[in-house]
This record gives structure tokens, sequence and C-alpha cells, in this order.
């Protein structure tokens, strides 16, 4: 395989206190965050001329310039004359990234989505299938035309610093310190081809454990497989201009997390441990997997970073330690007592885990680290799992709540009131309980079907018409690719755990239909 293959190969693979205390995207919603549209403006270096796309400029334009209300009839006319869905999804990625440069929070949400909206639509009936993708079109450019469209473009053409590739990772490092985003972006540049820049990222995002760091920086990484490698830059910028936004927030919240790397990497000696094909390393059993996400879920941060580090120095591979942490962040969502009090929003009632959640935001930043672990060099792949271990706990803990005592779902009193042993029925329930919004019920179904032996494939396509329909406080479709990939990758026995998970938020989630989304299914002519 040459190298251009095994960035595409793994690009394929790559698939996703007042602050403390609200989480960071309430925070910025709230403005009790700095401003980041302010920067944007503030005459940096990002040069004056605009990026261009060449043969897909005029279709990034149509996307970025046209009225939200006009858009969906335009795009229909294009899939019809023969525009694939992958080249919708990425000149919407580039319309996106031109605009926010992942300095908007809706903006940056919506541009997450993409791939994951692109992913869903292969699971839909040819009819049906671009449905997702429409749906996430329309918040795109909703979001460019309330923040201007073409005249409030975040990315600039910019050139690499000149200096030596091979300390380029440090020097972003700095940069972002410092919060110069020229200086980041011209370091980012210098790196060279889309595996450097990416690894030389990866030295800077690992420095931080907050969801929208980690797994936009993943979003990036993933969407080259959308987009080409040829905009690998354009991408990845996104990650760099988030990274500086965030910077002071992130010394002041979270001071100690830029100090777990050099700590554990010395303790453990790490520097070399993922060297090599995983092939030859030690084998992990089901049990094994099982305890490792126990201890992930129950410890402190530092500890679980170190129960991470450690099973690296052991020569577990890296496969088997994200199957933990996912087992670990999974717990987040089965044992939520859901929203109370100063944490139920427009969209999130009282009671609701959809959204910004504690287990929707922990879930989605483990398979993040994960996918990038995957497609990292082995320094910063032992990097990414040990981040992954700590973010889990951290996420356990700094927003409250007294996991270690709740109980998950289903609960055995709910299960025992799902009496149905046919299939069929039980997806019939399974509907009904989605739409009444009965998370436990919907929890109990899923973990029945489960328990009787029948395929998985049925309940998703339940549950991915609810995730194609819902908005879901900007996370449906995220989330249904974190819990599928998830799925996919866990051993047997922890399988139907993601489903079960899938399903409460899927029930949370119900009764909130994405705005532009009845058009759609109207001008395909489904219902």
């Amino acid at each position: 395989m040459d190298r251009r293959d095994r960035r595409e190969f793994l690009a394929d693979i790559a698939r996703g206190m007042l602050i403390a205390g609200v989480g960071y995207g309430a925070a910025y919603d709230l403005g009790l965050t700095k401003a980041w549209s302010a920067d944007a403006k503030a005459g940096e270096a990002d040069g004056d001329k605009p990026l261009e796309f060449g043969a897909r400029e005029e279709l990034v334009c149509l996307l970025q310039e046209t009225a939200a209300e006009k858009l969906l009839p335009l795009v229909v006319e294009r899939i019809n004359n023969g525009t694939e869905l992958k080249e919708l999804v990425a000149c919407a990625a580039l319309a996106n990234a031109r605009t926010f440069g992942g300095e908007d929070y809706i903006g940056f949400h919506t541009f997450m989505a993409m791939a994951p909206a692109l992913r869903m639509s292969q699971e839909l009936p040819a009819a049906r299938r671009a449905l997702p993708v429409l749906k996430v079109l329309y918040r795109n450019t909703k979001r460019l035309q309330e923040q201007g469209g073409r005249k409030s473009e975040t990315l600039k053409q910019v050139a690499g610093d000149g200096k030596s590739a091979a300390q380029a990772a440090a020097r972003l490092r700095e940069a972002v310190h410092q919060e110069n985003r020229a200086a980041s972006d011209a370091a980012l540049l210098a790196a060279g081809d889309a595996d450097a820049a990416f690894n030389a990222l990866l030295e800077t995002v690992t420095e931080g454990a907050d969801v929208h760091r980690i797994v936009l920086a993943s979003r990036c990484y993933d969407m080259l497989g959308i987009v080409g490698l040829e905009q690998a830059q354009t991408m990845l910028r996104q990650s760099v201009h988030y990274c500086v936004k965030e910077e002071a927030w992130n010394r002041r919240v979270h001071p100690q997390v830029s100090k777990v790397l050099p700590r554990v990497f010395d303790q453990f000696k790490l520097d070399g441990k993922l060297a090599g094909k995983e092939s030859g390393l030690r084998t992990a059993d089901d049990a094994w997997v099982a305890e490792l996400g126990r201890v992930i879920f129950t410890s402190t941060p530092d500890r679980a970073a170190d129960a991470v580090a450690g099973a690296i120095a052991e020569g577990f591979d890296a496969t088997a330690i994200g199957q933990a942490i996912a087992l670990a962040t999974n717990e987040l969502i089965l044992r939520d007592v859901g929203r109370t009090g100063k944490q139920v929003q427009a969209g999130k009632p009282e009671g609701s885990v959809h959204g910004d959640s504690i287990g929707v935001h922990a879930c989605d930043s483990a398979h993040a680290w994960r996918t990038m672990a995957a497609a990292a060099s082995p320094r910063n792949r032992a990097a990414c799992l040990v981040m992954a271990g700590y973010q889990a706990a951290l996420d356990r803990i700094e927003r409250g709540g007294d996991f270690l005592n709740w109980q998950p779902r289903p609960t055995d009193e709910v299960l025992k009131k799902v009496a149905a042993n046919d299939q069929e029925s039980l997806l019939k329930q399974l509907d009904g309980a989605i739409r009444d919004n009965d998370q436990e019920r919907a929890c109990a179904i899923v973990q029945r079907v489960g328990l009787l032996g029948y395929a998985e494939r049925p309940v998703f396509d339940v549950l991915l018409e609810f995730a194609c329909s819902e908005e879901g406080a900007l996370h449906a479709e995220k989330y249904y690719r974190t819990a599928s990939e998830e799925f996919a990758a866990a051993r047997t026995p922890h399988k139907w755990r993601q489903l079960v998970a899938l399903a409460r938020v899927t029930a949370s989630e119900a009764n909130q239909p994405a705005a532009g989304y009845a058009e759609a299914c109207k001008l395909l002519g489904v219902t």
C-alpha cells in the first residue's frame, strides 16, 4: 500500500465551574466565553486573498450565498441532474470551512455532522438516501446566511512559515499557546503532507480535553476522504483556529491537562511502545476489556490515564484499549438521570440526554480519540489513547452527578414489562416508545431484541429514521455514527450496550423535527 493509499485508507476508517458546570457549548451560547467573531476580523496576518476551490467554486458559492428557504429545490435539481451526494457534502464542507474556520459554535457543529450524514445516507433506501444530507445542507446554508455569507469569511489564503517541517509541531504548539492564529496557520502549512500536518496538529490537540477540540480535529481529518487530500490544509486549519480561540479558556479551566502526557510518557516510557504492526502485541480477552473499562469509569482522570498507559506499556493493542474506553463512556449514557435544574434549555427538557449531554459528549470524544489513534503516528497513537482514558474519567466527574451509584438502563423492573418475543412486534413497540419519548422502555425493548438473538440491522433502521428527521440539538448525526461504529468495533458481549444507548438518546430527541426536513421529504416524494 503506497503512502497516498494509506492516507485514504486511514481517512476512511477514522469515522468522528460555571463553564464546567454547564459545558463549554452551553457556556458559549450564554456568552460566558470570549467572543470569537471579534478576532476573526482583527487584521491578523491571514492575507487578503479569499480561498478558491477551482471547479468546485460555483457549487460552493451556491451553497454559501443562497437564501436557506430557496436552497433545497436547487439542490434536489442538482441531484436529479447527476450531482452526487458526496460532492454536495464536499462543497458544503468547503463553504463552511471558508466562512467559519472552526470559530462558530453552530457552524462547526454543522460541519461535524456532514460526514456522518453522508454515511447515514448509504444505509437508506434509494428514494430516501438524500434526506440526511439535505437536512444538514439546509442547516449549513441557514447558518452561513445568518453570519453574513461571503462577507464574513474567516479562512484566507496563507503560506507556510518557510521553516523546517521537522519542527512544525513544536512551532504550532507554541503559536497556539501565544494565541497567534497567523503563526499557527503558517506552522501547520509548513508541516508537509496530510499525514504530517495531522500528526503535527495532534501534538496541540492532545493538550486539551474539551469535546469540541477533540471531535472537530477528528472530523476534519475524516473529511479528507470526501473533499480530497488537496484540501487537507483547509480542513485542518479549522481545528487549529479552534485551539487558538480556546487556548485562554483551556488554560483557565483545565490547567492540569497539558501536564498529563509528559508525566505519563516519562513514567511508563511510552515512546515507541505502539511502533510496528499490532499483530504481534498482547491479546486481550473480553474480561480484560471489561475490567479496564470498569477501572477507567470508576477512577480519577489521572488514574484512568495511568491505567491506559500501563496497558500500552504491557503491550496490549490499541483496538482492545479503545474498546475498554468505549465501554466506560457508554456507561455515562446508560446511567445518566437526565437534565435537571439549570441544565434544562430550549429543546433539552428535564430528563433529556440528547445534544450536549454528558454521555453523548463523552462517547463522541472517546470515538474521536480512538479513530484519530488509528490514523496517527505511534507517538500520537499512544497520546490519543491516554487522553481518551483521561477524558472519559474527567467527563464523569466534571459536570456533577452520582454516576457510580446510578443504575444503568435498562433496569430489571422495566425489562420485565417487555414481554413480546417476535421481532416485528418488538420493533413496532420500539417505534412507539421513541415517539412517546419513553427512554426507559426504548432501552428495555432494544435489550430484549438483543437477548432474543435477533439481528441488529432492523433496530438500526428504526433509529436511523429518527436520526434523519430530528434536530437532536446538533448531535443526532454525529452520535448515530458514533454508536454505529462503536457497535461494529465492540466485542460480541458488549455490542448491544451501544444500541441500547442509541435507543435512549433517540427517544430523548424525538418530536423535535429538524428545520428543512419536511420540505426535503416533499421534494423527494417520500413521507
